[in-house]
């Protein structure tokens, strides 16, 4: 007899973004659809990893992250949000943002308990519920805004609900939460036991001079919740797979525990490197200026197509509708798109469990001016 494997995630295949990209690999078209730069990265940067490299910066650094890094991220969140945390007991460096939701989800669930989540939903969020044994409590944001129904999430608690899953700025729709939304927030799990879960890797991308609303800024809401950070997504360096989670005290401790039999500790060199970067403020406050002009670049020649715009104040991305182009649904449109006109997004029915189709499409807009351009000279020909 063969040993026989139990799926822990029967339903999951490969994921949409695998699929795009190697279509758009094959027919050699432009990948609008996974959410990375194709522009260059700050050469000091790299000269600072290099530098640390030959300095001798190769063994492993603390489990929890550089201590010097952890006290420049300190620094940054009390100038940011005006709220002070211990370098030493509430941030752990990790490989990625999406390492640390997944470490947070595994920290806190157990078998049964239930977790909101709001879709569309980044892809990670319902696997990674579902393989601590966790249930996924399902919530519709309202299209086209894709805000949040607040009377829905209050009538979804039950008194198995373990957390509640936010997303700011919001991936896949560049929506970001506003001051009600916090408001809403505070009242729903004041007097209980839920834990907040914050993807906030798109922090400094924000637009049109709104205001990011971080856990960190609301002492209420910090004191529950695990805040989930990206270096990749600020200095265009996605590859290198660095993030970090900022939580309090006795929550880190717990994150802690499943961190260190996990990836124990990471890159070494490239923390050393960004802890002497991040005292470059510029590279961060001036971000969302920076995305914000790709955005309108994009938007901008897109009036040339058929494709009509949906809202975006942040993220490196903007939905597009195609409602008044074909019937298709948003995977086989997806497709075709990229097959016959050269161009790959994501479906935004993907980000659904079930697959929910407004005939609404994903493009990312953190590319070469050049590349928006040549894109949206393909889109014309539909």
């Amino acid at each position: 007899m063969q040993p026989n494997i139990q799926s822990k995630l029967p339903h999951v295949g490969t994921t949409i973004f695998t699929v795009m990209s190697v279509l758009a690999n094959e027919y050699n078209a432009i990948n609008l659809g996974q959410g990375f730069p194709d522009y260059s990265m700050s050469e000091a940067l790299i000269a600072l990893v290099n530098k640390a490299m030959q300095g001798g910066h190769n063994q492993y650094v603390h489990m929890n992250g550089l201590p010097l890094l952890r006290e420049r991220l300190a620094e940054k969140i009390t100038a940011l949000y005006a709220t002070n945390v211990n370098a030493e007991t509430e941030i752990t460096i990790t490989p990625g943002g999406t390492y640390a939701i997944y470490t947070a989800l595994t920290t806190i669930l157990q078998p049964g308990d239930e977790v909101i989540v709001f879709e569309p939903a980044y892809d990670s969020y319902i696997p990674n519920i579902e393989i601590n044994g966790a249930v996924p409590v399902l919530i519709p944001l309202v299209y086209p805004d894709y805000k949040i129904d607040w009377e829905l999430v209050k009538q979804k608690i039950t008194p198995k609900t373990k957390l509640i899953m936010l997303n700011t700025p919001h991936n896949p729709t560049g929506a970001v939460l506003c001051a009600d939304d916090i408001v809403h927030l505070q009242n729903l799990v004041k007097g209980t036991g839920i834990f907040i879960l914050s993807d906030e890797v798109y922090e400094h991308l924000i637009f049109d001079g709104r205001k990011h609303e971080s856990m960190l800024r609301y002492p209420d809401l910090y004191e529950r919740s695990f805040v989930c950070f990206s270096f990749g997504k600020v200095y265009h360096c996605t590859g290198w797979k660095l993030g970090y989670c900022v939580a309090p005290p006795a929550l880190m401790k717990e994150f802690r525990k499943v961190h260190q039999f996990n990836c124990f500790t990471c890159n070494s060199p490239v923390q050393v490197a960004l802890a002497e970067f991040i005292t470059q403020k510029n590279n961060y406050t001036e971000l969302g200026s920076f995305l914000q002009q790709k955005r309108d670049h994009l938007k901008s020649g897109m009036q040339q197509t058929k494709f009509k715009p949906l809202p975006s104040y942040g993220s490196y991305f903007q939905l597009y509708s195609y409602s008044n182009i074909t019937d298709e649904n948003e995977k086989d449109f997806a497709i075709r798109l990229t097959k016959e006109y050269g161009v790959a997004a994501i479906p935004t029915s993907a980000f659904y469990k079930n697959g929910e189709d407004n005939k609404v499409l994903r493009f990312c807009f953190s590319k070469k001016e050049s590349t928006l351009d040549e894109a949206v000279n393909r889109l014309m020909k539909l």
